[in-house]
């Protein structure tokens, strides 16, 4: 007998609520075991029934989506799947407040039944809960959202044990996230000196549509300068270059970001394996790659040509991975030089760059 999955929704309007819950229960393999107009509701009905997730609105009077996602992982923790019905960069700053806090999945609401992308949109969702359902969630501490599970001193993968990252002449860092790989990105670039000596280049894979307020809640804790990246423009020392929406990143030899929107990789634009391939055939090792949580393999194979072009790789390690498989597998080709958790990634990139203050603009 197949698993069916149970399902929680938090939904403050009333029909928003009947409309998701019809998309999930049209589902084999789905049921809607509850539904909750609030925060409160949401908790109060977790101390009877389970569900293997739960679908979380942002703004709902008592207790909105943020709070309650922070109660729930410190508490109850549970696969948290943020539906949002705006995409506004000013509201969306409280949405991933709520991924910072645990959630493990941000999408866009579904359009109405009528609208031509509603199928479409509804699969994604769907698709998007039955994968977050099976992630492994653990409990966060409370103010800051830290996992409780201590950190590993980290590892290299070829066996050394010094784990010290030294290499001169690095000019560009790449990184690369799905899943559980906001909060991550965040931790990283926070801890980065105000003119860092080179530019970092981000896919992270999200929901259309809030690739805008992610670069913006990324500026707002970094000393670098983040923004959407865009088609000719030079890769400057000192920023942050996120993926637009539905376009592949990459970057010529001499420093000028390329966005294209050709067949995507993996399934994804834009994807981690373009971007890693094209820092490694135009940087080789004169650049670092950063692989981080997610799902699936995108950017693995990518990394491991980025070490064989002679470029620092490193990988998050499962300890600290919401999902293991986008670093797994490139453990896995032995792929990543260094096996590292978030806070010795930020040191290690850190050291990799020497600041040149010329080069700055």
């Amino acid at each position: 007998m197949d698993t069916v999955i149970k399902i929680l929704i938090v939904e403050d309007t009333p029909v928003i609520r009947k409309y998701l819950e019809f998309i999930f229960e049209s589902v084999p393999g789905m049921e809607v075991i509850g539904t909750a107009a609030n925060g409160e509701e949401a908790i109060e009905f977790l101390k009877f029934r389970m569900p293997d997730v739960i679908t979380m609105d942002i703004h709902m009077p008592k207790m909105d989506g943020f709070e309650a996602t922070r109660y729930i992982m410190e508490t109850t923790p549970l696969p948290i799947v943020i539906v949002s019905g705006s995409t506004d960069p000013s509201e969306v700053a409280v949405t991933f407040k709520a991924v910072e806090a645990g959630a493990v999945g941000i999408t866009l609401r579904p359009p109405g039944i009528g609208h031509p992308n509603h199928e479409t949109e509804a699969k994604k969702l769907v698709e998007l809960v039955r994968l977050m359902s099976e992630v492994k969630v653990i409990r966060r501490r409370g103010g800051n959202g830290t996992a409780l599970k201590s950190m590993p001193d980290g590892a290299v993968s070829n066996g050394a044990a010094d784990t010290g990252i030294i290499k001169n002449g690095i000019d560009i860092i790449a990184i690369g996230a799905s899943t559980g790989g906001p909060p991550v990105i965040k931790s990283i670039l926070e801890k980065l000196p105000a003119g860092y000596g080179a530019p970092v280049l981000v896919v992270q894979h999200i929901a259309r549509g809030f690739t805008e307020g992610f670069a913006e809640w990324l500026n707002s804790s970094s000393k670098l300068s983040v923004c959407i990246a865009k088609h000719g423009e030079p890769a400057l020392p000192g920023r942050v270059y996120v993926a637009p929406d539905d376009l592949h990143m990459g970057i010529s030899s001499d420093g000028i970001l390329n966005m294209r929107g050709s067949d995507p990789e993996h399934g994804l634009r834009p994807s981690v394996s373009y971007l890693f391939r094209s820092v490694a055939e135009s940087f080789g090792p004169r650049a670092a790659g950063v692989i981080l949580t997610g799902m699936g393999s995108d950017g693995a194979d990518e990394l491991l040509l980025m070490r064989q072009r002679g470029g620092i790789t490193i990988a998050q390690d499962a300890e600290s991975s919401v999902v293991h498989g986008m670093p797994g597998e490139a453990i896995k080709l032995n792929a990543a030089m260094h096996v590292l958790p978030p806070e010795m990634i930020a040191a290690a990139i850190g050291k990799l760059v020497t600041l040149n203050r010329r080069d700055l603009q």
